[in-house]
């Protein structure tokens, strides 16, 4: 991990609620936003304020996530996401998060990511995956 790694640090994007993010059960008119794409969406924000910060051999794993999903955003709709690191304890690094609309605070997370050495971790996938297909 780089020396610029500090708490407090912030990000901000912007998602548009595009049809691959809603739900469908509602039928047409209630599309909205679903709670597993705001997980995914928030993890990945998180994920790209920390690789800002790693070393080249390095990126992140994620741990833990806790979410509130507070309210419905319309596809079409643009949601705002602002991440800060909370937390550094060692290789873990822990997010609070929040996640508008132009009306209202539609989820709030807590998310914690692992640092970890990228070709180590590859290696270990490769080990686990030759020893579940020899089964």
């Amino acid at each position: 991990m780089k020396d610029t790694l500090r708490l407090g640090l912030t990000r901000q994007e912007t998602v548009r609620i595009d049809p691959a993010r809603v739900i469908d059960f509602l039928g047409e008119d209630g599309q909205v936003y679903a709670t597993p794409f705001m997980v995914s969406d928030v993890e990945y924000a998180c994920w790209r304020l920390l690789n800002e910060h790693l070393d080249a051999n390095e990126t992140s794993v994620g741990v833990h996530v806790t979410i509130e999903h507070l309210g419905a955003t319309p596809l079409g709709c643009d949601v705002r996401i602002d991440v800060e690191i909370s937390g550094i304890d060692r290789r873990r690094v822990d997010f609070e998060t929040i996640v508008r609309d132009a009306e209202d605070t539609v989820g709030r997370m807590r998310h914690s990511r692992f640092v970890i050495d990228a070709q180590a971790q590859v290696a270990r996938i490769k080990a686990k995956s030759a020893r579940l297909h020899s089964r």
